[in-house]
């Protein structure tokens, strides 16, 4: 049991629905496997499944536990600050895959 550090791709979804929900609602949350540190209270780059850019994100609160199946997950609720233009977004993108995805195909 330990703790990973998610200061890179902080936001990255894997679930379009906890993406639609922050982008509709201006507020979500997503779930993480394994127990993982945010940095609660910044803003940050919000990534979809595909790992494009779309938006900025304030990160509110981050729980980490053990669920009623046994897994370690992390949960944290976010507030939209607003969704990255056209460019913003492409920028963004090419940034990340360069630090953090890997080359892009």
């Amino acid at each position: 049991m330990g703790f990973q550090t998610e200061f890179n791709s902080v936001c990255k979804f894997k679930s379009e629905q906890e993406l639609y929900e922050l982008l509709e609602y201006g507020r979500g949350k997503m779930v993480k496997s394994g127990f993982r540190v945010f940095p609660t209270g910044q803003k940050v780059i919000a990534y979809t499944p595909d790992n494009r850019a779309i938006a900025i994100v304030k990160i509110m609160s981050s729980i980490a536990e053990i669920n009623f199946q046994g897994e370690e997950v992390t949960e944290v609720e976010m507030v939209l600050v607003r969704k990255l233009n056209e460019e913003e977004s492409r920028v963004q993108t090419a940034l990340a895959y360069e630090m953090f995805f890997g080359e892009q195909a």
